[in-house]
């Protein structure tokens, strides 16, 4: 009987190779020959799936942006309402191994959007998730009557969209300076601003 082969799984465990490569050695070293190496492959199988590098690098950047959407959308936030505005926002943040992993791809792939306009499409998509979740988070401050009275919600969006952008790449780049510990008490601190 012929071996089933999940072609999706596939991919998937392609990508995540290519995410280990770019961590371990970075960008310049994910070529489709080490790629399929890491993924206990041929170069011939992984041309199968992605006939070329930009093709694999899209897919690859879509998972990580696939990933962050579904936590965030199926997580169950049950908390006080400022803790599980925290909690929808970490999601951004690299937080714990696995959103680190995802974050430092989603830089270094983010560099190649200058050069690949698949990626750039990709990137837009992602920072616009981004951007609707701050917008949810501070309009939820205000539906819910803890919002500041003085507070400007266009403004206000576009600071907390640009806090919770520049904590992750400080957070990749200065994990040192900037630790897990850190990042929390930064947002926790600025949400509950928003609210005085």
């Amino acid at each position: 009987m012929p071996k089933i082969v999940d072609h999706e799984k596939r991919k998937i465990k392609i990508a995540e190779a290519t995410w280990k490569v770019i961590v371990d050695e970075g960008l310049e070293q994910a070529t489709v020959r080490k790629i399929a190496k890491v993924a206990d492959m041929s170069v011939g199988s992984l041309r199968h799936y992605f006939s070329t590098q930009s093709e694999l690098f899209a897919f690859s950047m879509k998972l990580v942006s696939d990933r962050v959407r579904n936590r965030a959308e199926n997580k169950y936030y049950d908390g006080p309402p400022l803790e599980s505005m925290q909690e929808l926002l970490s999601e951004f943040l690299p937080i714990d191994e696995e959103r680190r992993i995802e974050m430092e791809v989603w830089m270094v792939f983010s560099s190649k959007t200058l050069v690949d306009p698949n990626l750039k499409a990709l990137s837009q998509e992602v920072y616009d998730e981004m951007h609707r979740a701050s917008k949810m988070v501070v309009e939820g401050l205000i539906e819910s009557g803890l919002a500041s009275q003085a507070l400007n919600k266009s403004l206000e969006i576009e600071r907390l969209y640009a806090l919770i952008d520049g904590m992750a790449l400080h957070g990749i780049l200065h994990p040192d300076r900037f630790s897990v510990e850190k990042m929390q008490t930064t947002l926790k601190y600025h949400l509950k601003a928003l609210c005085n």
